[in-house]
């Protein structure tokens, strides 16, 4: 039995009017400027992001975790939270869209303001003040009275133009009652390039996006009142949870049925299985969950980046291509021939892989007429239209990852197209918002367009790893 602990640690939770307002470039120098104070800095973002954890990493050199209460239900946000803040000085939550957001048709459910309350943060608005002076208080004062179970702490300006403006905005939100933690002034230097599903990753720019750390953490020194936003984080009341667990998960997972060799050590005497993870910088998307998982299920995760290593990893039995952005690196990729054969030769010997996205397309037959791994008897291409948004989804056929029946919450976010649509035996059939199936399940692989999150059903990663197992 788990007993439920009073966790302490100090937190915020930066959230906005609106996507576009400067949550990122708040959070992550906030994070910045606190780790340069010498705090352990707990980084954390609402939703399925990928991108932003990146920047969160590097501002505080913790592992950027998400907190998402669609694709892991709101009962583990807490848990999931106090798990990643472990022995931290503090924790800085970026939402995620507008702070009462969330998932279509669904209330608040996944939402910055759920989020909020189910941490019992205070949060800190930051409003993009660039077009307007005294309606700013209106404004504010609408997200502070809207749910009165969400604290809002204070504000913060961003894009203020002069001394003249900030003296307006400041006095409005005086009258309003409502503190002002800090004014940033416009600093297009110190802004993330996008393209076309958001942010750069960190991995395809490293160098500059150190220096855009530092300057946003800079330009939060010198605009924000530190003191007084560790003061409203340390007000945060203790929250009664347990903290998430790998290898409670793991032992409370049902186990899979699987071959008797899964528990044998097979030829390589007693060593773990080992699962290969894509990574570099055409495979960014992952949650460091899912390391976490597969190892407390009993692998040895090896990462690997399919732009500049050969082979797969000495001993691979097990392989996941998760999320990112191969499209961009489709000419690396492709040239990688060495590779792209050591990886149709592990699938077509039956070897267990996991593909979420941008692993899909490069199993692919080709991405944009460039040729991939072949493991699929497919093709992909870009397109104009942005496919987005939460799935629930039901697993269709037996693989690796999933036994068929399987219910999982995910999420898609990707702009290309594959085709056929999906193969004989397709990976998942979407019960909502629509109905249609998706994805490949062929020999040992399970490839798919949908983003999850193992938390929510960590019995795939105990699956995953017996399949890896039985393979070796």
């Amino acid at each position: 039995m788990v007993t439920s602990h009073a966790v302490a640690v100090p937190r915020l939770v930066i959230a906005a009017p609106s996507s576009g307002s400067g949550k990122t470039t708040v959070a992550t120098g906030l994070m910045a400027a606190f780790a340069g104070r010498g705090l352990a800095v707990s980084p954390h973002k609402a939703g399925p992001d990928y991108i932003d954890p990146g920047y969160h990493a590097l501002a505080t050199g913790r592992p950027g975790r998400n907190l998402d209460a669609y694709m892991c239900g709101p009962e583990l946000v807490a848990p999931l939270f106090a798990h990643g803040a472990a022995g931290c000085d503090l924790a800085v939550v970026e939402g995620v869209m507008g702070l009462y957001d969330g998932a279509a048709g669904r209330g608040e459910l996944a939402s910055t303001a759920q989020v909020a309350k189910l941490l019992r943060a205070p949060v800190v608005l930051v409003v993009d003040a660039s077009s307007q002076s005294r309606s700013v208080a209106a404004l504010v004062h609408g997200f502070a009275s809207f749910d009165p179970q969400v604290r809002l702490g204070g504000v913060i300006l961003n894009k203020v133009g002069s001394d003249r403006h900030e003296a307006m905005l400041r006095e409005a939100l005086e009258e309003a009652g409502m503190p002002v933690l800090g004014v940033l002034r416009r600093a297009p230097q110190v802004s993330a390039p996008s393209r076309h599903l958001g942010l750069v990753p960190v991995a395809e720019r490293r160098a500059d996006a150190v220096a855009s750390v530092a300057a946003l953490a800079e330009q939060v020194r010198a605009g924000c009142d530190l003191e007084a936003l560790l003061a409203l984080a340390r007000s945060a009341p203790p929250l009664d949870c347990a903290a998430w667990s790998p290898e409670r998960a793991v032992a409370s997972a049902a186990a899979p049925p699987a071959p008797a060799a899964a528990a044998d050590a097979g030829p390589g005497g007693g060593r773990r299985p080992v699962v290969a993870v894509a990574g570099g910088a055409a495979f960014t998307f992952s949650y460091a969950e899912h390391a976490e998982l597969l190892a407390a299920a009993g692998a040895e995760v090896v990462p690997f980046d399919p732009l500049a290593d050969e082979d797969l990893p000495e001993g691979t039995s097990g392989l996941v291509v998760g999320g990112g952005f191969p499209e961009v690196y489709a000419p690396e990729l492709a040239a990688n021939e060495p590779l792209r054969k050591a990886v149709a030769g592990f699938a077509a010997a039956g070897g267990p892989v996991a593909a979420e996205c941008a692993g899909l397309l490069y199993l692919a037959r080709s991405l944009d007429g460039r040729p991939m791994c072949g493991v699929l008897d497919a093709d992909a291409v870009m397109s104009q239209r942005l496919t987005l948004g939460y799935r629930e989804a039901v697993a269709v056929s037996d693989s690796p990852l999933a036994a068929a029946g399987t219910r999982l919450r995910g999420h898609e976010f990707h702009r290309t197209v594959v085709e056929p649509g999906a193969g004989p035996a397709p990976a998942w059939g979407f019960t909502h918002p629509e109905r249609r199936v998706e994805g490949f399940v062929h020999r040992g692989v399970h490839a798919s367009y949908l983003h999850t999150h193992w938390a929510a059903e960590p019995s795939v990663a105990v699956r995953f790893t017996a399949a890896a197992a039985a393979h070796r």
